[in-house]
């Protein structure tokens, strides 16, 4: 009887320890991305698409040029070669600059020995001081000789090095100003191109709004040509000096890119106005708020997509509109946030957004 309670309980124990780890239960919540002041005037302005990294390129020697390899409107990657002047003629510089260096480098060999005679004879007294200073002349200015000779290959061959143009970083090219076999200056244009991941507007905002402006202050925009392309921007300069009309200029970075919005098209600008005082007010829903200890203080949970977890975060209400409460410290514009379900979350805990 014994045995057969043992029998039993064997496979009873081997299951427990062979029980595999409880699987770790990652949540989905549903998240908005903090975006309403709470205050302010809703202003409009129009404005033009520029790329944040732009460059006119130009060979930094003139000559004719041989072939380009670009056009107007390609993609081009950092360190491709665009272009070339026919290099020959500072091929045969590069040679003639070997050449005198050369001629330089035997005349200062027989310099060198003249004058190591003259120094030994005028040290046993057998030439006069005369002869020895004019073979020391001849000496040195034989080893500067040399020396310019030197320089004159090296800049040689960095003029032969010039001939060929390369892109400076990743890009678009924008325009193209020259065409093969046609002669060129030093620095005249013959490429225009432009970073395509970076975009900004720039805009003229009137004296009487320019106050009423600070950086990081959110945009949305609009594109006339492109109908229900919507892109968010925030302002990352801000002019000191007015422009035409008393307009000071401001830029605001594209957070997103979008293939449709390219340089030089008419972008119009919706920011929400206010003093720096009202910069930090903000609308979340009351679902997202969960309840402090203290009148008109509670928590959020900020979601940070590097680590896929939330962060419990204090904040401070300053009332409710329309079923949105308006929160004065603790949060941001740019937060994603929960807006359900906050009951459910602790400060860490691993999380993944809901699918639509």
């Amino acid at each position: 009887m014994a045995v057969g309670l043992i029998a039993l309980l064997l496979p009873l124990a081997a299951c427990e320890e062979d029980a595999p780890p409880p699987v770790e239960t990652v949540r989905a919540i549903k998240t908005m991305t903090v975006a309403d002041r709470a205050s302010g005037t809703v202003r409009k302005f129009a404005g033009i698409v520029e790329a944040v990294d732009t460059s006119s390129l130009s060979f930094e020697v003139a000559g004719n040029v041989q072939e380009l390899q670009a056009e107007r409107g390609d993609d081009v990657e950092r360190g491709e070669v665009l272009g070339r002047l026919d290099d020959e003629p500072f091929k045969l510089a590069v040679e003639g600059a070997e050449a005198a260096l050369g001629r330089a480098k035997a005349q200062f060999a027989e310099a060198t020995t003249e004058f190591q005679r003259q120094e030994t004879l005028f040290q046993k007294g057998w030439v006069a001081k005369a002869a020895y200073d004019q073979a020391l002349a001849s000496y040195q200015s034989a080893e500067n000789n040399v020396k310019y000779q030197q320089s004159q290959l090296n800049l040689a061959k960095r003029d032969l090095e010039k001939t060929t143009l390369t892109a400076p970083f990743n890009g678009i090219i924008s325009e193209r100003h020259v065409d093969a076999f046609q002669e060129i200056s030093r620095g005249e244009p013959i490429f225009d191109i432009y970073a395509e991941e970076a975009m900004q507007v720039h805009l003229s905002v009137p004296e009487t709004s320019i106050r009423e402006i600070h950086l990081g202050l959110p945009a949305e925009f609009s594109f006339p040509t492109r109908p229900g392309v919507i892109l968010e921007g925030r302002v990352n300069e801000i002019g000191t000096v007015a422009e035409a009309a008393n307009a000071f200029p401001v830029k605001i970075a594209l957070l997103q890119g979008s293939d449709e919005v390219l340089p030089g098209m008419t972008a119009e600008a919706t920011l929400l106005l206010g003093g720096e005082e009202d910069a930090t007010s903000y609308l979340v829903p009351v679902s997202a708020i969960a309840p402090g200890t203290e009148p008109r203080t509670g928590y959020i949970f900020v979601f940070d997509a590097d680590s896929s977890t939330v962060r419990q975060v204090a904040v401070r209400s300053e009332g409710v509109r329309d079923n949105q409460v308006v929160i004065s410290e603790g949060v941001g514009g740019g937060d994603v946030i929960a807006v359900a379900g906050v009951s459910f979350l602790s400060d860490g805990q691993r999380v993944k957004l809901m699918q639509p």
